[in-house]
């Protein structure tokens, strides 16, 4: 009884957060004409579990469809964007002056027409730069809530990468964590389909991040892809980056252990004072969470790489967002990772970190003032 009084006031707390800002629930999808010098364009093709919703602008709704639904969005990001924010219109459809605001929307019908859909967009890349880029959301989002962030994050890091949102059926309300939790163990196999997909498609690599309760359904996906033993071209997987995990300590222990070697494709950002995680665990009986586990260890002693932001900042009262920053910073995040934690010039080993922990490494950049922190195991 306690715990669950504990568990209702946090969810009372937490609940002006959310609910005093303007939520982009009905109508704010609907196609604006209207242009704003410096704006910039983000084409966004979507995959979801969500069933198609009848009303204007408004797309997918919070309940789960029997089967995958595919869209093409063009988004429209305003000329003054903020890196790490995504300026919300306060009333449908929004100014592309001030607001991200839809371009252009359309269903695309089946498999077929989405990869058609994702090879046109690959073939404007450059051979070479050919590579897709796979969101997932996390708990308690609404549809274009999930868009918006998936282009806010390819606008900030500069990817050349085709963003693909695959969105899972959350309802987007905060007592609904059960439900959530459910539609996004239910995605598990859509997921692995369009995964699959994008590694059957021209793409050269397919990165993902997953945040929050996305990687619950991202982790199960590729754990079952890694049983299933076959998965053609699965070369052409690259940075799996799970940002804020909100996944069990000891499941995502028992998960790591399908994948072979000391190194796991795995790149962890975490904040050791995530609240949302923090009521996630309350929920959870006081088990820790990936994405705020206080002993980094933990982590680097299953393979995984760890993207430290303790010491950032937060845009959002909750510091569950904070992954969002990170991408202002992602072009020089990419080469560390893709070098190797440690081979950067002038890079550190063993600094100040214990004989479990390889490597830290301070990128050349901060996010608000503070270093953002890299630590593999060795």
């Amino acid at each position: 009884m306690r715990r669950s009084g504990a568990v209702f006031a946090a969810l009372i707390v937490s609940a002006p957060l959310v609910a005093c800002a303007s939520r982009p629930d009905n109508g704010f999808l609907s196609p604006v004409a209207l242009t704003a010098p410096g704006e910039s364009d983000q084409t966004v093709l979507v995959a979801t579990t969500r069933a198609r919703d009848p009303r204007p602008g408004t797309y997918f709704n919070g309940e789960r469809a029997g089967s995958l639904n595919y869209a093409d969005f063009t988004i429209s990001v305003p000329p003054k964007h903020v890196p790490g924010q995504v300026e919300l219109a306060a009333s449908p459809p929004g100014n592309p002056e001030s607001d991200f605001v839809v371009r252009d929307a359309a269903y695309l019908d089946g498999d077929k027409a989405f990869v058609q859909a994702l090879n046109a967009q690959l073939l404007k890349r450059p051979k070479g730069s050919r590579s897709v880029f796979v969101f997932i959301h996390g708990y308690n989002t609404l549809f274009a809530e999930g868009l918006y962030r998936a282009t806010q994050v390819a606008q900030d890091s500069k990817t050349t990468s085709v963003p693909v949102l695959f969105t899972w059926a959350s309802r987007g309300k905060l007592g609904d964590y059960v439900y959530d939790t459910n539609s996004a163990t239910a995605a598990r196999d859509s997921l692995e389909h369009v995964l699959r997909l994008a590694l059957a498609s021209d793409a050269d690599h397919v990165n993902i991040l997953a945040h929050s309760m996305g990687n619950w359904v991202t982790v199960e996906t590729l754990r079952q892809m890694k049983i299933s033993g076959n998965v053609p071209n699965k070369n052409k997987i690259g940075l799996i980056v799970l940002a804020a995990p909100d996944i069990d300590l000891d499941v995502f222990r028992s998960d790591m252990n399908r994948f072979p070697g000391n190194r796991k494709p795995f790149f962890i950002v975490l904040s050791k004072d995530d609240k949302a995680l923090g009521i996630s665990s309350l929920i959870a009986g006081g088990q820790s969470r990936v994405g705020a586990d206080t002993n980094v260890q933990d982590l680097t002693a299953l393979g995984a790489t760890v993207i430290d932001l303790t010491d950032v900042k937060a845009d959002d009262p909750t510091n569950h967002d904070k992954f969002a920053q990170l991408a202002e910073v992602a072009p020089e995040l990419r080469g560390v990772l893709e070098r190797g934690v440690g081979s950067r010039p002038g890079a550190s080993r063993q600094e100040a970190a214990g004989n479990a922990i390889g490597s830290i490494v301070s990128l050349p950049v901060t996010l608000l003032g503070a270093p953002v922190k890299i630590i593999a195991g060795q």
